[in-house]
């Protein structure tokens, strides 16, 4: 099964509430933290709201 590593980038200051929630539901608390998730559909919808800040690897797990 593959897997997404999401990396942060960039702050969520400045951002909108809803990708303020989303990061932190991804368990992105700073730059820099990487967290690696299932590739699914609600994990991608996620990823595409805070795409701006991330960085995405699909990666084989």
């Amino acid at each position: 099964m593959s897997s997404l590593k999401v990396t942060q980038l960039r702050s969520v200051i400045g951002g909108t509430k809803a990708q303020r929630d989303t990061m932190r539901s991804l368990g992105l608390k700073r730059i820099g933290d990487s967290v690696v998730k299932p590739d699914r559909p609600e994990i991608r919808g996620m990823v595409n709201t805070v795409s701006h800040l991330v960085d995405v690897e699909e990666t084989d797990s």
